[in-house]
């Protein structure tokens, strides 16, 4: 496969990677379970187990058994396709989708031929960059993206018109061109990747067309970074301790205090102190409303959280 664009600083490096690069709109749910396989993934393993609970733990979203099985039937039916100077290759990701219940589980089988693109996915991408790339349904929408992912720290990019078509697959070899009159190209390309890209990915995405004369000549692309709106389920974490966090920040504690303490202190010291605030609640000797300010003050003592000056 060959690398078409690496940024190495952003950690985005886009592949020709069947499931990346297809056009395929992947729901929430179906994203959900796609990040619990990959934060489970082994080399040489096929087989995994789904906890929906897990999910609920992490993200705070509850999947009810019809979306989970409609979203599980849509991705068996999706097939993805690779070529190369050798072959022409058709495939489908999983095999199976095995529900178990009364227990709130599914078990998985990832397709043999598969197991290479889900650990380029976990490799080449962070949770919220992977989310955004299967989120946008365009494909020049997933170019523009990766696009602007490379030039974020920039801030913006300046390309000349035939460049950046030539890039998403406008003009081909023998210089035939799509959208060539620049109202097409701004409403079937540039208008339909600046929606998509800033109402589903991690950064703000807008352009500005520049004219040489009466022509238009240049495409300058802004980019800026955006705070994640939704939870994602972090494949480079474990699980378990993604649902300690979410424990901690349940408790108020922000999202960076608890990956402190969940990195300095086990799960069943949290509990035991918890047990103590809740009787010191009891007894009257600590207000719940003052409860974060003391969780906070016993890790400040700790040295696990910073103290403020």
């Amino acid at each position: 496969m060959e690398l078409i664009d690496v940024n190495l600083k952003d950690k985005v490096v886009m592949q020709h990677n069947a499931i990346t690069s297809g056009r395929y709109d992947f729901t929430a749910c179906q994203l959900d379970l796609l990040f619990m396989i990959l934060a489970q993934l082994e080399i040489g393993k096929t087989e995994y187990t789904i906890h929906t609970s897990d999910i609920e733990a992490i993200t705070g979203r509850q999947w009810q058994i019809n979306q989970l099985t409609k979203s599980t039937e849509l991705i068996l039916t999706k097939m993805f396709e690779v070529e190369d100077s050798e072959s022409y290759t058709q495939f489908v990701l999983f095999q199976y989708f095995k529900y178990l219940k009364g227990q709130r589980s599914i078990q998985v089988k990832l397709s043999e031929i598969a197991l290479p693109y889900f650990f380029e996915l976990k490799s080449n991408f962070t949770a919220l960059q992977l989310k955004s790339t299967l989120s946008v349904t365009s494909k020049y929408a997933k170019r523009l993206y990766a696009l602007g992912c490379q030039w974020r720290s920039v801030g913006k990019k300046r390309f000349e018109l035939e460049e950046l078509k030539k890039m998403l697959g406008l003009i081909d070899k023998k210089g035939k061109e799509q959208f060539e009159e620049i109202s097409a190209f701004k409403k079937n390309v540039l208008e339909i990747a600046k929606k998509q890209i800033n109402e589903e990915s991690d950064i703000y995405f807008d352009y500005k067309l520049i004219k040489q004369g009466r022509s238009f000549r240049w495409v300058e692309i802004y980019v800026n970074a955006k705070m994640a709106q939704q939870l994602v389920i972090n494949f480079e974490d474990s699980i378990d301790n993604q649902k300690y966090i979410s424990k901690l920040v349940a408790y108020g504690l922000s999202q960076v205090q608890a990956e402190l303490i969940a990195g300095k202190e086990k799960e069943k010291d949290f509990d035991i102190l918890i047990t103590e605030l809740n009787e010191k609640i009891r007894q009257r000797k600590l207000k719940i409303e003052n409860s974060v300010g003391y969780l906070v003050g016993v890790y400040q003592k700790k040295g696990i959280l910073p103290v403020k000056n």
